[in-house]
């Protein structure tokens, strides 16, 4: 897989011109990225973030990780589609179905799994809410309600906002964006400062009528601005700006080492902090710009690449949509039919069921996901790609 080259000056860069191809080089650094980010996920879910000593506030902070995805998404995209999209390579129907390959069969899996929490929405819910749920759920549709958005599964609201970026990308990567460095970088300003509209009206009106909003707020307008598609939109379109910005930077610059690392050093540092940071923007769009340079900096040839890169991280990155997906309602399920104990393991616990989650995301990756994606692709994608 081989990227577009990018000769670099003090004051200028100069892309060299090369045919299209349509693979792009392997970042395996960012696998290991999105491993990491899953995993905090689940230690933000099920776990004391003490117990992690300095890695505390990235625990505690866990909910950031999910703007993260958002964001790796349309870099992702970007940078694996740009090529073909604008060569008029990029079809959306075939992109679609490609995409719902990926999305789709785990996403039901997990649902299947998680049928027994179906008895709990039923006494939490209305018969009219239940219903509706029911219906939106399967058709990745439950973000759209704030009130329904962890219905069932309670992570799957993600995918409902992923779906949406998905039916958006064949138009939105066409879109003409600033070719010039510095507009450029004005435009990612200007797509943060947008991603802070919707939390700032909300601190400013307080339409839940709570003064001081935390992770443990409930009401109508905050599940709205956490669990909608439309305020990720910008954290989206950064990604996309992202990957024009990473494709202005060799692999090899230096400057993508000190770019990864003060976006570590940035990221530890406000999250250190999170406490005293305004909880509606941090929960997406604040962190945008700092997520950025540890994207660029990991996307690059360097030792803190190799770092993240380490080939296990990097595998587990691989099964990091599966435990995603899968890790909320597995979790529940495996304490409430007190399987460790049964097995004589609890001691071992939470440990033990931190490594079985992993472990059953890669399982599920390499028996159920890649199989059914191939199989769908093969039937209805047969040239797809090449």
């Amino acid at each position: 897989m081989a990227s577009t080259a990018f000769l670099e000056t003090p004051s200028v860069v100069a892309v060299e011109q090369k045919p299209v191809k349509l693979k792009k080089e392997r970042l395996p650094a960012l696998s290991g990225l999105r491993c990491l980010a899953a995993l905090n996920i689940v230690f933000f879910h099920f776990s004391n973030p003490k117990w992690f000593g300095p890695f505390a506030p990235i625990v505690a902070n866990g909910y950031t990780s999910v703007s993260f995805f958002l964001m790796m998404s349309g870099f992702i995209l970007a940078y694996n589609y740009e090529e073909r999209a604008r060569a008029g390579k990029l079809k959306a129907k075939n992109f679609w179905i490609a995409r719902f390959s990926r999305l789709y069969p785990v996403y039901v899996l997990a649902l299947v799994v998680s049928l027994g929490m179906l008895v709990d929405e039923w006494h939490a819910r209305t018969h009219a809410q239940f219903a509706l749920g029911m219906i939106l759920t399967p058709l990745m549709l439950q973000g759209w309600s704030p009130s329904l958005s962890t219905f069932w599964n309670t992570p799957a609201w993600t995918m409902c906002t992923e779906a949406f970026f998905y039916l958006i990308f064949p138009v939105v990567i066409l879109w003409r964006r600033p070719t010039r460095l510095s507009r450029l970088l004005l435009w990612m300003g200007g797509l943060w400062a947008a991603g802070m509209v919707l939390p700032s009206l909300y601190m400013y009106f307080h339409p839940d009528g709570v003064m001081h909003v935390n992770r443990y707020t409930d009401g109508f307008w905050i599940r709205a601005l956490k669990f909608t598609p439309p305020p990720h939109i910008p954290s989206f379109m950064f990604g996309i700006a992202l990957a024009d910005l990473d494709g202005r930077i060799r692999r090899d610059a230096r400057l993508r080492l000190w770019l990864g690392l003060a976006g570590c050093a940035a990221i530890y540092a406000v999250l250190y902090y999170g406490d005293y940071m305004p909880f509606p923007m941090m929960h997406d769009g604040l962190l945008m710009p700092l997520f950025g340079l540890a994207i660029l900096g990991l996307a690059g040839h360097n030792f803190l690449a190799r770092i993240f890169g380490f080939f296990p991280l990097a595998v587990a990155g691989q099964a990091s949509y599966c435990l995603y997906i899968l890790h909320f309602n597995l979790w529940i399920l495996i304490h409430r039919w007190h399987l460790w104990n049964d097995l004589g393991l609890a001691r071992f616990d939470p440990w033990i069921s931190y490594a079985t989650l992993v472990l059953v995301a890669v399982l599920v990756m390499t028996f159920f996901e890649k199989p059914v994606q191939r199989y769908i692709r093969t039937k209805f994608l047969p040239n797809y790609g090449r």
